[in-house]
């Protein structure tokens, strides 16, 4: 058995442990992971919901992908930071943010995804996988 995934927001307000391994990692160049992140990027782990227990309660920002699917973006009120997705399509899935890991370091990608919206000065690793949107299921 694997070591659970732990972390949560910058002061703490929300807190999440995930049991198993994620499903897939992805750096996403989309204009939408732009914007929240602040960067060229956004970093992500997905994994099955029902190994998630969540603490805290963040609020909520829904907005419309490009597949005209709704993904919920999850933050916390207090500190800002940026914690979690999870999508109307894909009930049973639950997405973290890299940078909200306790251990950061376990991060490691599969891919990266809308590369064809990135930009040059955002250096992503060149040995990924690299998909102009999302990689097809």
């Amino acid at each position: 058995m694997s070591k659970s995934y732990i972390g949560g927001c910058a002061c703490g307000a929300i807190r999440y442990e995930i049991s198993g391994e994620p499903i897939f990692s992805n750096d996403c160049q989309c204009r939408d992971c732009q914007s929240e992140s602040g960067t060229g990027h956004g970093s992500h782990l997905s994994f099955r919901r029902e190994g998630v227990k969540l603490e805290g309660k963040a609020t909520l920002w829904d907005m419309v992908a490009d597949s005209g699917n709704v993904k919920t973006r999850a933050f916390c009120p207090t500190c800002g930071s940026p914690v979690y997705m999870t999508f109307a399509a894909m009930p049973d899935v639950f997405t973290v943010r890299a940078a909200s890991l306790d251990d950061p370091r376990r991060y490691k990608p599969d891919a990266v995804t809308y590369g064809s919206r990135g930009y040059a000065w955002d250096h992503l690793d060149p040995a990924l996988p690299k998909f102009d949107k999302m990689p097809p299921a």
